[in-house]
């Protein structure tokens, strides 16, 4: 597996950074690349933007059919994402805790609580 590196530029990316690393990234998917890394960690400042430059870069990862790898998002980017709703744009698994008083199991002579 080729994996390629794209870095998103800090401290805060901006919608044009969006279009032009969406064209980056299809171009590496193009030649080749089967994953590409995408580096977070100049992004010091993040807003919105930042928010939409990864949700676009995820789209384009999507529609190659390819793998997007996120790294080095700092606390104040993640916290961004997780406020929005879209912490699962790192690509990680969300870790929910079980809902409280929930059956798991039901056997027949069980008792309804």
């Amino acid at each position: 597996m080729e994996i390629r590196r794209l870095r998103l530029p800090g401290p805060t990316p901006t919608a044009r950074d969006g279009a032009r690393l969406c064209a980056r990234l299809a171009r590496m998917y193009e030649d080749g690349a089967t994953a590409v890394e995408c580096d977070a960690g100049a992004v010091t400042a993040p807003g919105l933007a930042a928010v939409e430059v990864l949700a676009r870069l995820r789209l384009t990862a999507r529609r190659y059919g390819r793998a997007l790898i996120v790294t080095g998002v700092g606390p104040a980017y993640r916290a961004l994402l997780d406020l929005v709703g879209l912490v699962e744009l790192l690509g990680e698994p969300e870790q929910r805790e079980p809902a409280g008083r929930v059956q798991e199991g039901v056997e027949p002579d069980d008792l309804a609580v």
